[in-house]
């Protein structure tokens, strides 16, 4: 009897498992569910390309009806998953019939998180394509622009909307941009960017309240001060796309909590992948959960394996790698990069247009690296986190590169 794997999730992390499954060779019937009706498409153009008009949803079609037809993956599209029944291996669905599975993989993916002042027309969250055709109409209205959030997709759609020749103020609470992320120096940095680039910040203040109506806002701060705004965005973070599973008895906390092989404690025909996914990390010897495209990819490829390859399942321990497009900067990073870890800093934005920053726990290994500009110390990177270099070794590695091919400032 042919089992059943059903995906519920069509974003990245949802159509790589499925085409990972067949090329895993498994003959079973896949079935892939997504909440909206649009065929799967990539998400990190969104905030760049998608926004600023230059890519239209067939460009980051993920996977057409024909190819999903080929590939034997049925599509069921428009229906939000609202329950599993674990005992009987039935995911519920709204305005659809429970679908039968064998193997269920959650990938739910996490939603932006809702805006504390309103969420009214000229209010916008930036996370499906709905979000950026509605946002990209209030930006062609004109007027300011108002990000609230300086993390990757504030930075990412402040940036696409200057390119579009809109005035753009970015607040954050946070005194230095980025220093979630990486440390002082570097966070400085990013704001330079922003501001050498026309963006006006505000640094250390927050938002009190949203008063007006689309295309005449009043955007309150703390510090007592009153901006206009015709439109504003909320980038104040993402939270999983687990509610839906409350009362499924899977374990969930902060996303749907997992072994090192990615299955479901307590339910090993049950697994999850990319945003929504906690997985238990060896190496880190953590859960972790990481709201990134290339874990999501990863991750779908060692669920495909794992489940056709029950008897011998592949631990999942990646190596973090995320990426970034802001104005002439392309930023990568690999691995962890701040949290008042040790860093060095090989290059300058200024002097030779790109750097590197190597971040380390105990002063001997490379715990992560962030670069800007320089894939070929990205590269450096990736391969000595592989092969254990110390960090003395790659910054000396990385400044011998930088010394022989000094690059022009962009």
């Amino acid at each position: 009897m042919s089992s059943t794997t059903v995906i519920v999730g069509s974003s990245i992390g949802g159509v790589r498992t499925a085409q990972s499954l067949r090329l895993e060779g498994y003959q079973g019937d896949i079935v892939l569910v997504g909440a909206e009706s649009e065929l799967p498409y990539d998400k990190p153009p969104l905030s760049k390309s998608v926004l600023a008009g230059t890519a239209q949803a067939a460009s980051i079609c993920l996977l057409t009806q024909e190819e999903a037809d080929e590939a034997r993956i049925q599509l069921v599209l428009g229906h939000t998953a609202t329950g599993v029944d674990i005992n009987y291996g039935l995911l519920e669905l709204e305005n659809h019939d429970p679908i039968h599975f064998d193997n269920l993989v959650i990938a739910t993916g996490a939603a932006a998180r809702p805006s504390p002042w309103g969420e009214r027309a000229g209010i916008h969250v930036l996370r499906s394509l709905d979000d950026a055709h509605r946002l990209r109409a209030s930006l062609l209205g004109g007027g300011d622009l108002v990000v609230i959030g300086a993390g990757f997709i504030g930075a990412e759609a402040a940036a696409t909307a200057r390119s579009m020749g809109l005035t753009v103020t970015v607040i954050d609470p946070q005194i230095i941009p980025m220093s979630r992320i990486f440390n002082p120096e570097i966070g400085h940095w990013f704001g330079a960017l922003h501001r050498d680039n026309g963006v006006t910040t505000i640094f250390g203040t927050g938002v009190d309240a949203i008063d007006g109506h689309q295309g005449a806002f009043s955007v309150h701060l703390t510090d007592g001060r009153v901006l206009p705004a015709a439109t504003v965005l909320v980038g104040i973070g993402a939270v999983p796309n687990d509610a839906w599973l409350s009362s499924s008895g899977l374990l969930v906390d902060n996303g749907v909590v997992l072994d090192k092989y990615c299955r479901a404690v307590h339910a090993p025909s049950i697994y999850a992948v990319g945003d929504v996914a906690r997985w238990h990390h060896p190496r880190h010897g953590e859960d972790i959960r990481i709201e990134h495209w290339t874990n999501a990819v990863e991750q779908a490829i060692c669920v495909a394996y794992n489940i056709t390859h029950p008897a011998e399942p592949r631990e999942y321990t990646p190596v973090e790698y995320v990426w970034s497009d802001q104005y002439n900067w392309k930023i990568q990073i690999v691995g962890r990069v701040g949290n008042n870890a040790k860093h060095i800093v090989i290059g300058h934005p200024e002097t030779h247009g790109r750097f590197a920053a190597l971040y380390t726990k105990d002063g001997i290994s490379l715990h992560g690296a962030a670069t800007v500009n320089w894939p070929k110390a990205l590269i450096t990177c990736r391969r000595g986190m592989a092969t254990g270099i110390t960090i003395t070794e790659l910054r000396d590695a990385l400044e011998t590169q930088l010394t022989s091919q000094v690059m022009p400032v962009p």
